[in-house]
């Protein structure tokens, strides 16, 4: 059997090439690759069969005999060692009458009648170090494929082989594509949607933090490093995201770093990754937060914290956008912008030796404070109502709203822990409330542990009852309208939301029986 002209079949070779590098065309591409497989390579059934485990099973099949008898065919790779040999070799090979004689037999023995002797050819289909399946041709007339043959049909498995790479790969990349859109979808649920930090921070009342959001929206249209500072607490990394989404960097990724939350030997690591044997566990590569950063913003959370050997490969960093993964010695370049934050005075740390000052007047390109909350009582109501709205999004409960005596006990606080130390409040409120008023007696405040005066909040007594009192209630209370059901559906765990575990030991450490708090 001789082949036909090479040259007839460039274009076809040309256009089934241009076809592989469209994985959503997978079809196309191997209906294509079977047709113009045709013209070269004479057949009665040509089926593409894809490699799964030890099993070959069928994709697609073209030709006269390619009828209901061999969809779903299935062939096991013990039952043929023929073509299980073909596809450890990776080379095409023309089948003989005496193979179809032994003990392997014919693979579509008992399905179709094909006469003994008849032409048939198995094509692997392999990519890098994948076996992906074969090509089986088979055509009644008797006779074998030639070399040249068996050697251009090798050309065409090839580019199917290609086709279906690509193919899976897009289907990879989509599927993380959704992943990925789905995380963000759900983290703006839980912090409030997109855009929650301009509008917390926008909602602040008093002219010193109103100072603080003009400034911040005209340095956010640069790309200048931001250092902000303030005290903990005082909400500089909802400041950072907020510089983030009013500028031209929003649609692209915002990315932290606490610098005090993990060990030195890691600080580099998590920065600049790592190649596979950097050190000691490094058993694969890690591309980092500047990476990982690249075209949008990284906070850089108490930097003042930074040893100062990771100072100075910051310094490179912001200086020429350039560096080097642990353990590599190839440059990437990044596009990052910088925002730092710290608690602590970094003009002090110069001074002492602690911070680089040619570090501190990069990342001081535009410096903004945050004055306590202390300092701006008047914001108080705002924030509280916004950290309500979010916990009733995030949590399914609530809403609630904040009686004029839980509002003036809030304004009234020093509020040493800041922004931080009212939300972890409201959050206790809401625990004694599952929704609705939250009173005066809901509110917890916990004394500032660097003080030693007698605690802020009202003791208890007649007028207000000691906290595991509320709690007692609001536990009862949840029982009765439960019908004294804990678990499932409907249940008192599933109101107060807690494991049902969780609310069991917290009943016992209060002495509340389920069955003695029904109605």
């Amino acid at each position: 059997m001789s082949v036909a002209d090479p040259i007839d079949h460039v274009a076809d070779l040309r256009r089934l090439a241009e076809m592989a590098s469209r994985p959503q065309a997978l079809t196309d591409v191997l209906r294509g690759a079977l047709s113009s497989l045709r013209d070269v390579v004479p057949y009665d059934l040509a089926a593409i069969y894809e490699l799964d485990h030890a099993e070959l099973r069928l994709r697609i099949a073209s030709g006269p005999l390619a009828d209901a008898r061999v969809a779903g065919h299935r062939l096991r790779l013990d039952r043929f060692p023929s073509i299980a040999d073909a596809i450890e070799r990776r080379r095409p090979v023309a089948q003989t009458e005496a193979q179809h004689a032994g003990e392997e037999g014919d693979p579509y023995d008992g399905i179709l009648d094909l006469p003994p002797g008849h032409s048939c050819m198995v094509v692997p289909l392999f990519a890098s170090d994948r076996n992906l399946g074969i090509i089986t041709l088979d055509r009644t007339t008797c006779a074998t494929y030639s070399a040249d043959v068996v050697q251009l049909a090798g050309v065409y498995g090839q580019i199917v082989s290609i086709a279906m790479v690509f193919a899976e790969q897009a289907q990879l990349l989509a599927r993380l594509g959704r992943q990925l859109n789905e995380e963000k979808r759900l983290l703006q649920l839980e912090t409030g949607g997109g855009g929650w930090a301009t509008r917390a921070l926008e909602a602040n009342a008093t002219e010193a933090m109103q100072h603080v959001v003009r400034t911040a929206k005209q340095v956010a249209a640069a790309d200048l490093p931001v250092l902000i500072s303030g005290e903990t607490g005082t909400g500089k990394e909802v400041l950072a995201q907020a510089l983030h989404e009013w500028s031209t960097r929003a649609d692209r990724p915002f990315v932290k770093l606490n610098c005090a939350a993990l060990p030195e030997s890691l600080v580099e690591s998590e920065l600049f990754g790592h190649v596979k044997g950097a050190f000691s566990g490094a058993s694969g590569e890690r591309r980092g937060r500047f990476l990982t950063a690249n075209g949008g913003t990284l906070l850089l959370d108490e930097i003042g914290d930074m040893s100062l050997p990771t100072q100075a490969r910051l310094l490179r960093v912001l200086q020429d956008g350039t560096f080097e993964p642990v353990g590599s010695d190839r440059s990437v370049r990044v596009d990052v912008r910088v925002v730092a934050a710290s608690h602590v005075d970094l003009r002090e740390a110069v001074r002492e030796g602690r911070f680089r000052e040619d570090l501190y007047y990069r990342l001081a390109g535009f410096p903004l404070h945050l004055p306590p909350l202390r300092a701006r009582s008047a914001d108080v109501p705002g924030i509280a109502g916004g950290v309500l709205d979010s916990l009733a999004r995030r949590t399914g409960r609530g809403p609630w709203t904040l009686e004029p005596d839980a509002l003036a006990l809030l304004v009234a606080h020093p509020w040493p822990g800041n922004v931080r130390e009212l939300v972890n409040v409201l959050e206790r409120a809401v625990i004694l409330q599952p929704s609705g008023r939250i009173a005066a007696r809901h509110v917890v405040l916990i004394p500032d542990p660097r003080s030693s005066s007698v605690p802020s909040m009202p003791s208890a007594g007649p007028d207000y009852p000691a906290f595991d009192d509320m709690q007692r209630s609001y536990f009862v209370e949840a029982l009765q309208r439960t019908s004294g059901k804990i678990y499932g559906e409907g249940g008192a765990a599933a109101l107060v939301g807690m494991k049902p575990t969780t609310l069991q030991s917290r009943l016992k450490k209060l002495g509340i029986e389920p069955s003695k708090a029904r109605r």
